[in-house]
């Protein structure tokens, strides 16, 4: 585990008597948790199990499908479907509530994507999401020939129109989320253990990418690497990494370490006041109480 000194700044967020509880386990690897606060319950992926699960607090952890395709990140659009990226089918896709299923991306000028891996959604409803090839790797994904000769991360409109590549240059984009006003679209790299931000554009589209914050780890998966990433209300980042979680403020400061025993995958905001973070790590699903809430993202809205 890193020796990380958490700041005062840190201890704004997380109180110091936090207790990161965990929720549920046994699990083979869990990944893309997402709140629904109208039925006040979390779903979460087991990716290599093709599983989906269901947490909430009267309940505990059931299981939802067996047949989730691998599903990984997940988010909801302002309409209230569920998107959820499939590694074994290369696919980005709706689940309504009625569980019809739409596909909404899975080729690219003709060609299957690599495996999408997290999504979000922007105010003008428009969808982002990362295509690492993580999915076609044993354990994690099917494992088979890559045709794309890059991973990147895509914008498409919620019907699947209009797919474009927003930067085709990473050696794996993994997590992604956006700044409170929406101006900054910042996405991680696992292999490079960096962040990157990019300036979102009027028109949709994003420019300038720089590194935002770099050694996030030394890109072992073993020990951690920068996969799942969020943003809170006043623009600090939340990243895994190394020992946890690591929080950054928007000046790129590291702030502190929320730690937890196992390399996690990914986390998001939840509860009836978007102060519960969620993690899932490895083999468990766990949680703890902030003192901030979550960047309102459209579907929390």
């Amino acid at each position: 585990m890193p020796n990380i000194t958490n700041t005062n700044q840190f201890y704004n967020l997380v109180p110091k008597d936090a207790k990161l509880e965990r929720l549920a386990t046994g699990f083979t690897f869990t990944e893309g948790p997402i709140w629904n606060q109208a039925g006040k319950y979390l779903l979460f992926s087991d990716i290599p199990e093709h599983r989906r699960h269901r947490w909430d607090a009267k309940s505990g952890a059931t299981e939802v499908t067996q047949s989730s395709n691998m599903g990984n990140g997940m988010t909801y659009d302002a309409q209230g479907d569920l998107l959820v990226c499939e590694h074994a089918t290369s696919s980005l896709v709706r689940i309504r509530p009625d569980n019809s299923h739409q596909v909404i991306a899975n080729h690219y000028k003709g060609t299957e994507l690599n495996s999408p891996n997290d999504v979000i959604t922007a105010r003008d409803n428009s969808i982002f999401f990362t295509d690492p090839a993580y999915g076609r790797l044993p354990g994690f994904g099917v494992e088979r020939v890559q045709y794309l000769k890059f991973q990147g991360f895509f914008r498409v409109q919620p019907s699947g129109e209009n797919l474009q590549l927003m930067a085709d240059d990473f050696e794996a984009p993994n997590g992604l989320c956006f700044s409170p006003d929406e101006s900054l679209l910042y996405v991680n790299d696992s292999t490079r253990a960096h962040i990157r931000v990019f300036e979102h554009q009027r028109d949709g589209t994003v420019a300038n990418g720089t590194v935002f914050f770099d050694k996030i780890g030394d890109g072992d998966i073993a020990k951690g690497i920068p996969d799942g990433m969020k943003c809170d209300a006043e623009g600090n980042i939340y990243v895994t990494g190394p020992g946890g979680i690591w929080v950054i403020s928007p000046q790129a400061e590291l702030l502190g370490l929320i730690e937890v025993p196992e390399n996690v995958g990914n986390l998001n905001w939840g509860g009836d006041e978007w102060k519960t973070l969620f993690i899932c790590a490895s083999t468990s699903l766990y949680k703890i109480e902030l003192n901030i809430a979550g960047n309102k993202t459209p579907y929390m809205a």
